[in-house]
């Protein structure tokens, strides 16, 4: 489980290693992503709060990465904190995202991003509930919602 203070030894020190590595041209990052997708994940911009798509969507299953697919977080582990995105307390794996420093907007954030793709989903804070503390604020127009497999009877 990770915790606030393995966040900011991965924000100064060293990122955790990808399993792979997406790259593709601005060219192709337009063609591939929606308007909204490629403001957010390669400019760095922020949806509306509360009028997003996983704000109040609480189905079953995966998230995963708009820009590349990488699997980021899972159902079980979010929950409704009021802040107007949709809020995790962990990633799916490690690996999965890396963190910056963030001091843009007079504010001092830790910024999220697809270790996969280097597309920006939003940012994490240590305000979150037990036991990790951490709550994962991330634009719902840079996630994919994957939906649990349906069980055969």
């Amino acid at each position: 489980m990770l915790r606030w203070i393995d966040v900011i030894k991965y924000a100064k020190y060293s990122n955790p290693e990808p399993p792979q590595r997406v790259h593709k041209t601005e060219e192709e990052w337009h063609r591939y992503l929606t308007p909204a997708q490629y403001r957010i994940l390669r400019l760095k911009d922020t949806e509306s709060p509360y009028r997003n798509a996983f704000c109040r969507s609480y189905a079953p299953g995966q998230y995963a990465c708009a820009g590349c697919g990488s699997l980021l977080f899972h159902s079980a582990q979010k929950y409704y904190a009021i802040s107007g995105w949709p809020s995790f307390t962990q990633p799916i794996t490690k690996s999965g995202l890396k963190y910056y420093f963030d001091d843009s907007h007079h504010m001092q954030r830790m910024e999220v991003q697809c270790n996969v793709c280097d597309g920006h989903l939003g940012h994490v804070f240590p305000d979150g509930p037990e036991p990790s503390g951490l709550r994962y604020c991330i634009n719902s127009a840079s996630l994919l919602h994957l939906e649990a497999p349906s069980e055969a009877h």
